[in-house]
C-alpha cells in the first residue's frame, strides 16, 4: 500500500515544472509532504487530483460546471481515506463525476500540470488551497457521459470552445498543455 508522501513523490519524480510559478508550487508541495498528512482536508494547503478528460478521436475535451466556483473546471477532488495515489484519485473522481466507464490515462500516466489554487470559504470550511496534481484521462465512449447531479452539468467542447468557456487562468494553462497532444 502506498503511503501519503511516497505516492505523490513517485508521480512527481520525473515531473519538470514549465514556469517559475509552477516550480514554486512544486516546492510548496514538497514542503507539505515533509510536514506530513498532505491529503488532510483540514490543512490550509492539501493535495487534490484532477484530470482533463478527452475524447482523442474527436479532439474534444470535457468540462464540468462547478457551482461553488461558478465556472467550468476539470473533474477531480480530494482523496478518500486511505487513498494516496493522485492518478487513482483522478480516475475515481472522473468516473464518479462523469459516469464514464472506460477512463484511462492518456497518452500516458504522466502528470501534466501541478498548480496551487485558492478555494474560497463557505459555510462548511474556511478558505484554503489545493495543490492540484493534474492528469489527462481519455474515453472512447463520450456518449456515455452522465453528470453526477443536475447542478454539475458536463460539456464536450473543442479546445477553442473550451477556451471561450473557461474563466480560470490555471484551467486555461492545463488546456494549453493538453491541446498539442490532441493535435497529434
Amino acid at each position: 500500500m502506498a503511503t501519503a508522501d511516497h505516492s505523490v513523490l513517485h508521480v512527481l519524480a520525473g515531473y519538470r515544472p514549465k514556469t517559475s510559478a509552477e516550480y514554486a508550487d512544486v516546492e510548496r508541495v514538497r514542503d507539505v509532504l515533509e510536514a506530513g498528512a498532505p491529503w488532510d482536508r483540514t490543512s490550509p494547503l492539501h493535495i487534490t487530483a484532477s484530470a482533463l478528460i478527452v475524447h482523442p478521436d474527436s479532439g474534444r475535451v470535457l468540462l464540468r460546471w462547478h457551482q461553488r466556483h461558478q465556472s467550468w473546471l476539470l473533474v477531480g477532488g480530494h482523496g478518500d481515506p486511505g487513498e494516496y495515489d493522485p492518478l487513482a484519485v483522478a480516475l475515481r473522481e472522473g468516473q464518479e463525476e462523469t459516469g464514464l466507464p472506460d477512463l484511462a490515462p492518456w497518452p500516458d500516466a504522466e502528470v501534466r500540470h501541478l498548480v496551487i489554487v485558492p478555494v474560497p470559504a463557505n459555510s462548511r470550511e474556511p478558505a484554503h488551497e489545493h495543490a492540484d496534481v493534474r492528469f489527462v484521462l481519455a474515453t472512447s465512449a463520450p456518449e456515455a457521459v452522465r453528470p453526477e447531479n443536475p447542478d454539475a452539468p458536463l460539456r464536450w467542447l473543442t479546445p477553442d470552445e473550451a477556451r471561450m468557456a473557461i474563466t480560470e487562468a490555471n484551467i486555461l494553462d492545463t488546456l494549453s498543455r493538453v491541446e498539442p497532444l490532441l493535435a497529434r
